[in-house]
């Protein structure tokens, strides 16, 4: 290691500058200034404060969300014309700087990532959205993420770790947490359950769990429930001191369309919109629709029919990936085993068949590596994608290693003449598992079709609040499916996925595509939103001026660096350690 880079690690000088991307409002017209960059004084920094340098900076999708709604996207509340945001989520830093009451707790040179996810008395201040991003040189870090909801939302890195692989940790911990998800299999004990009749509802439902002296809801809701079950509820709620609400069927106005998107609309009474626990007794599509806005955040809906739905049913899929909302359903007359018949399987079926609905991208890269990374992987895995584009890629970087574990591994493109056959050929009676990466409700609604019995797909894609998603919901009620969707992920998922990479279990490097300097980001933000790379692009907010380059044109621009690449393709920290003593000023 040079003597410049040594410098840098122990942060033993202090640019004299500040450069950084303002964006101040919807659209690439509003990033930075006359399409570049400003420069700004270095902030100062307080007693209970950090001094923060920006090392490397991973562009995430979500960054292009950002920037095409500006002040519209939702987790951005403020003026941005006089507060400008910086993006920059995936990040790693160096203190460089330290408050005279901190200086027991940290030091100058000391290392972090960031769990991105900051919440401060329940408002998300998320880093890269409300917090000054890593699309900076410097920043300043307070009490909002040292001391917020969860603690401490900086996670410590050692020191020979590289930047491009702790930066992309958080990615890399999305993907990791979508497989580690879980779901109540009751109803929720201390909740708020409401149940609602048909004209199909029967006398004799029960529950054989969930509503006992141990285990029951705080508040019950009865709309139109046959009253012999009704009676019982009423009976078993004075028993355990349960409160019991009435909500006349009158006022369900199941004609109301705006009752999708307008939550709180639905009572005439100030009552609480969101319902741990909506159970539908009975096959009535309407209804379903007119009362899913009103389920709260990690809230189960519960169909339970002995007869199939009519008709599809219009299913919020940003709700569904957003909040963790759950459909199931089964037959009655047992509740409770409507719950409990067909747990969520959030993991990969061991030996099954997996499909990757858009795998060209650069989470679909980190999907197909995290799959055949797995101790008991499944015996098939079809990527797809619109074109071959992309796919090329991942067949050439992967296919030795699906190879090698025994796994039928399938490219395929969409605009391939042949795609609808081959598609049917590989899913046969159907796939255990399918990962939705395209933000698309047609791949939605399409693949889940193709679902096995007992199948699970998982939107990881995030599609808006809002986005209604045609479904066959009798797949829900008689195939036993499961429809999930996450892709954030929490300060343990995020220590779990730097443990894999500080121990060498798990490279994010590989997944690296591109680099550039902190100039490059905006051609990076176009290269994203246009999908120009199978891979990440990474930026150094440090270095000199480098354009936005990909791994394989550093042969003649950097061929020292290219040398270090493995197999001429894959970042390593070697490379990385070469790039930065070349380019560092």
């Amino acid at each position: 290691m040079g003597d410049k880079l040594n410098t840098y690690r122990r942060a033993a000088e202090l640019g004299r500058e500040n450069r950084l991307w303002p964006l101040y409002g919807a659209g690439f017209d509003n990033l930075g200034q006359d399409g570049r960059p400003i420069t700004v004084e270095v902030p100062t920094y307080g007693p209970d404060e950090l001094l923060v340098r920006h090392d490397a900076c991973g562009i995430c999708f979500s960054d292009i969300k950002v920037i095409n709604a500006g002040e519209e996207h939702p987790r951005i509340f403020r003026d941005m014309k006089k507060e400008p945001v910086v993006l920059g989520h995936e990040v790693t830093l160096t203190v460089v700087g330290v408050g005279e009451n901190l200086r027991d707790q940290y030091k100058i040179g000391q290392r972090f990532i960031v769990q991105a996810e900051i919440y401060v008395n329940g408002v998300n201040l998320a880093y890269g959205y409300m917090l000054q991003g890593g699309m900076s040189q410097y920043s300043v870090i307070d009490d909002r993420v040292l001391k917020g909801d969860d603690g401490n939302y900086l996670l410590p890195v050692q020191p020979e770790t590289g930047y491009a692989e702790s930066a992309l940790a958080e990615p890399w911990a999305c993907v990791i947490a979508t497989y580690n998800q879980t779901y109540r299999t009751g109803l929720k004990r201390g909740g708020f359950t409401w149940l609602i009749g048909t004209p199909d509802s029967r006398d004799d439902y029960f529950f054989s769990a969930g509503m006992d002296e141990q285990n029951h809801p705080a508040r019950l809701a009865l709309t139109h429930v046959p009253e012999v079950f009704a009676a019982r509820l009423r009976e078993q709620a004075a028993r355990w001191q349960i409160e019991v609400i009435e909500i006349p069927l009158d006022r369900l106005k199941l004609e109301d369309d705006r009752l999708r998107h307008e939550p709180g609309g639905l009572f005439l009474d100030p009552l609480p919109p969101a319902f741990d626990d909506i159970i539908v007794l009975g096959p009535d599509p309407n209804l379903i629709e007119a009362v899913a806005p009103h389920l709260a955040h990690f809230g189960i809906i519960a169909i339970v029919t002995d007869t199939p739905l009519p008709r599809p049913v219009q299913v919020d899929i940003g709700q569904v990936h957003y909040h963790r909302s759950l459909y199931i359903g089964g037959a009655g007359p047992d509740i409770a085993g409507v719950y409990s018949r067909q747990p969520v399987r959030s993991e990969l079926k061991a030996g099954g068949k997996t499909w990757l609905v858009g795998a060209g991208g650069p989470m679909g890269h980190m999907h197909v590596q995290r799959t055949l990374q797995m101790d008991n992987p499944p015996t098939t895995l079809l990527c797809t994608a619109l074109t071959w584009h992309r796919l090329g890629t991942i067949e050439h970087e992967f296919g030795a290693r699906a190879v090698a574990k025994n796994i039928d591994f399938i490219c395929l493109s969409a605009d391939a003449e042949d795609y609808q056959e081959r598609l049917a050929e590989v899913a046969g009676e159907g796939f255990d598992d399918i990962i939705v990466l395209a933000p698309s409700v047609a791949a939605v609604a399409d693949a889940s079709n193709y679902l096995a019995q007992g199948g699970m797909m998982n939107v990881f894609a995030g599609l808006k609040r809002g986005t209604m998603v045609t479904l066959d919901l009798n797949l829900v009620c008689q195939r036993g499916i499961r429809i999930i969707g996450h892709s954030g992920s929490t300060i343990a998922d995020l220590r779990l996925m730097l443990d894999q990479v500080e121990s060498g279990r798990l490279s994010p490097n590989h997944t690296v595509a591109a680099v550039g300097s902190l100039e490059a980001a905006r051609a990076g933000y176009y290269a994203v939103r246009d999908a120009t790379f199978p891979g990440k692009i990474v930026i150094f907010p440090h270095i000199k001026e480098f354009p936005l380059t990909p791994l394989a044109e550093l042969k003649d621009k950097l061929p020292t660096v290219y040398a270090k690449l493995k197999d001429g393709r894959e970042w390593t920290l070697e490379a990385e350690q070469e790039f930065l003593e070349l380019m560092l000023p």
